[in-house]
């Protein structure tokens, strides 16, 4: 069934009207100072639209894991503010969720005002696994925007969680998929569908066991599967190597037989390493071969062999979907590998291949790093929801704007 979008909603009319936004500010925070706006500026063009055709704005998200209870260094304050510089509008913070605050403030909104609502993961039933209590979190968030009320789903980084504000809302709602939402689906499509080759997938980041369903859905379908980050180590492990005190699943090493059994013209593994004396930025370092790790050494990065081989992989490429780094990219001296890897991606996209970056650390290294954003086809706000769609999963925020009017 096709989902509704924000062009539908507009075509409806919502001057005047609570239009109640679900999106995705969870920005990383240092002693309370943005350091990557990144999602903050790919959720504007939904609110901004919006609040343009006189509706009445009710910005909702949550930030970092609070236990369900207010958080002051979670407070959604300098989304806030940021926000606002975005829009070029003043965004109203309420001081609570669903609260006296919240309701006065909703109550006040004149056509094209925006209100946030503070972190709503401050309340416990937004994520509570009991559907009543996640239920009456929802009426009291549509009782904000009122019976004329609509709902936008404009989180992608949320849409496989089956919350209150993501889930529960579109039920009681007429329901739309925001700019965000529409496209990231758009994009996750083509990956699994008419997929031109070669298609390459480069994965990365720190488990195996957070890959694997991925790696088990994709290999079968891809050209090329390289393989990077803190996760190269348990599939390095399994091919007998002494990997120092790199990161390392044990528990996952047969599982990593087994995949190299079956997939071994697929997957590609790095053959050097930078390896370090301890994790951190001013360590010792060395580069080596896979199988003359140090005792006690750990890899913090791929080498500059593995980077010309996976760049070499990827430039070719007519698809690529990259998710996770190669390396602690945070650390300038085991940058080079996410650095070499990104740069293929955008060598690959300007001769016209469809490249997309999934979302998380990945989308943060683009921007650590100073690369173009522009220079990919499409970057991801979405790393857990990006790979639980490439898995086939089926994503509770996704199929309830499926499921008819609200």
């Amino acid at each position: 069934m096709a989902v509704k979008t924000l062009q539908d909603l507009l075509a409806e009319g919502v001057e005047g009207r609570g239009v109640l936004v679900r999106s995705d500010l969870n920005v990383p925070l240092d002693n309370g100072v943005i350091t990557d706006p990144g999602r903050i500026i790919a959720s504007v063009p939904t609110i901004k639209t919006l609040a343009e055709a006189g509706a009445k704005v009710v910005v909702t998200a949550h930030l970092g894991r609070p236990k369900g209870e207010p958080d002051p260094k979670l407070s959604l304050a300098p989304v806030a503010a940021k926000l606002s510089e975005e829009l070029g509008r003043n965004v109203q913070l309420a001081g609570d969720v669903v609260g006296q605050d919240a309701l006065a403030r909703s109550e006040g909104l004149t056509d094209g005002d925006v209100l946030l609502l503070e972190n709503i993961r401050f309340d416990p039933r937004e994520t509570s696994k009991d559907d009543a209590q996640r239920q009456k979190l929802a009426r009291a968030l549509v009782e904000l925007v009122g019976d004329d009320g609509a709902f936008v789903s404009d989180g992608f980084g949320v849409v496989h969680r089956k919350q209150a504000s993501v889930y529960d809302v579109a039920q009681l709602l007429p329901h739309y998929a925001g700019t965000l939402v529409a496209a990231e689906v758009d994009v996750l499509r083509k990956l699994t569908t008419d997929t031109e080759r070669p298609y390459a997938v480069v994965l990365g980041g720190s488990k195996v066991s957070d890959k694997l369903a991925v790696i088990e859905a994709l290999a079968p379908k891809v050209d090329t599967l390289v393989i990077g980050g803190g996760m190269c180590f348990t599939f390095l492990a399994a091919q007998g190597l002494s990997v120092g005190s790199s990161l390392l699943q044990e528990e996952m090493i047969d599982t990593c037989k087994d995949l190299l059994e079956r997939f071994a013209d697929v997957i590609h593994l790095p053959v050097d390493i930078v390896a370090a004396d301890k994790f951190a930025a001013d360590a010792e370092s060395k580069t080596v071969g896979v199988n003359e790790i140090p005792e006690g050494w750990m890899g913090l990065d791929i080498g500059p062999e593995s980077a010309k081989r996976f760049a070499a992989l990827l430039t070719e490429a007519r698809t690529v979907f990259w998710n996770g780094p190669m390396g602690v990219f945070e650390f300038e001296a085991f940058a080079a590998g996410t650095r070499a890897v990104a740069e293929a991606l955008v060598s690959a996209t300007a001769k016209g291949a469809f490249t997309v970056v999934g979302g998380g650390d990945s989308a943060a290294a683009v921007r650590t790093l100073g690369l173009p954003e522009d220079g990919f086809s499409h970057i991801s706000t979405g790393g857990g929801a990006s790979l639980e769609y490439l898995e086939g999963k089926q994503l509770p925020g996704i199929s309830v704007l499926e499921d008819g009017e609200g």
